[in-house]
């Protein structure tokens, strides 16, 4: 019979397990080697279940880059408002003006909590909000000059690029001017949210208001180029398929070739629960996160930092993919609005000794930062 062997077996199922081998062993190889994997072999390894495996290339990776090292600072976030003129098939946190919930805070508000963070410790406020409609550009250049002179202390990183094109928008200032008058003002760095997933054909379904995937890149590529660090996001575990994640991080890993600008990649994971995706969409599960984590780890060669999202992943997650070529669990964030309306049900803040303990218990070193990853304190 065809597809048989003499001895009535078929061979199929057992050539195809030894071409898994052999490509696993292929990858093995170049991780070790310290050689780039493709853009193919990067889904390979989202198609295996031999989740150990690519754990243990991945804290090879990052065993190389950061040793025992694992990263965290005392931040705080600042959600200016919740009012957008978007409203993306994914995002609990946007409001409508007179909506229920919906709020906008005050100037003077804003430079209470950044105060209030700089008494307590903290070196960064991060702040990123929704696109409110009656807000001017001015309003953000007013905060950002208002934070720094009361709490010259603190780090700003602010604004996703999502948010630079609408103030470019609003104000008719390109896209270099608004960072001119930005970093004027006391912008320091950026977070990078907003890329969610850059192919565009899932960008279409899951936030078509927003800006394309190209254009995103290409606001960061002159955020880089006006000298900001940023970080890259990835929002995973919703329409896209493996193909997706891994096109969307070669993407990354092309600009940061070019620019060098990114300090940190930051897989997010879903959360269904208050969405408009919520009847279609289960979530992540523990696996495919720790999986996401350590094939980002491999891929993104060119990116010293893989940060778990504590407030997406939960706390035991997060502590486990230290194991999986993590070395960033964030900071201890306070009053974390966007991922908790989602559905998040983490804490909104952990202190400073609990991010501590939940690092020194994975066996690994913990060291507090502040934004552009210089040591402050090993502990």
């Amino acid at each position: 019979m065809p597809g048989r062997s003499f001895f009535g077996l078929n061979p199929q199922p057992l050539c195809r397990k030894i071409r898994a081998m052999q490509t696993f062993e292929n990858i093995s190889t170049k991780v070790h080697d310290g050689r780039r994997i493709s853009a193919e072999e990067a889904l390979f390894l989202f198609g295996s279940n031999d989740l150990l495996a690519i754990g243990e290339l991945a804290a090879l990776v990052n065993e190389r880059k950061n040793g025992r090292n694992v990263f965290f600072n005392v931040n705080r976030h600042i959600n200016p408002t919740n009012i957008c003129v978007n409203r993306c098939a994914f995002c609990a946190f946007s409001r409508t003006a007179g909506e229920d919930g919906a709020y906008t805070l005050a100037l003077n508000e804003i430079c209470r909590r950044a105060e209030e963070a700089q008494t307590e410790g903290a070196t960064e406020v991060h702040i990123v909000g929704g696109l409110h409609p009656d807000l001017a550009f001015e309003f953000y250049e007013e905060a950002l000059d208002a934070i720094r002179r009361i709490a010259p202390a603190l780090h700003i990183k602010a604004f996703t690029a999502v948010e630079i094109e609408y103030f470019s928008r609003i104000s008719g200032l390109s896209i270099e001017a608004v960072f001119t008058r930005l970093i004027a003002a006391g912008l320091g760095s950026m977070p990078g949210g907003g890329a969610e997933i850059l192919v565009e054909d899932v960008r279409q379904k899951i936030c078509p208001e927003k800006i394309s995937g190209a254009r995103w890149l290409e606001i960061i590529r002159l955020a880089h180029l006006a000298g900001l660090k940023t970080n890259a996001t990835m929002l995973y575990g919703h329409l896209e398929e493996a193909r997706d994640r891994v096109a969307h991080m070669e993407l990354l890993r092309d600009l940061q070739d070019e620019t060098s600008g990114f300090q940190a990649f930051i897989p997010l994971a879903f959360q269904p629960e208050n969405s408009d995706l919520k009847l279609d969409i289960k979530g992540t599960s523990g696996l495919d996160d720790l999986k996401t984590l350590a094939i980002s780890r491999i891929f993104l060669d060119n990116f010293d930092h893989i940060k778990a999202y504590w407030v997406m992943l939960g706390e035991k997650i997060a502590q486990v993919s230290l194991a999986f070529g993590v070395n960033d669990l964030d900071g201890t964030v306070v009053e974390e609005k966007i991922g908790h309306e989602a559905g998040a049900a983490t804490p909104q803040s952990l202190t400073k000794e609990g991010i501590i303990r939940l690092i020194a218990k994975a066996d690994k070193l913990p060291v507090e930062r502040d934004t552009l990853y210089r040591p402050l304190r090993s502990f």
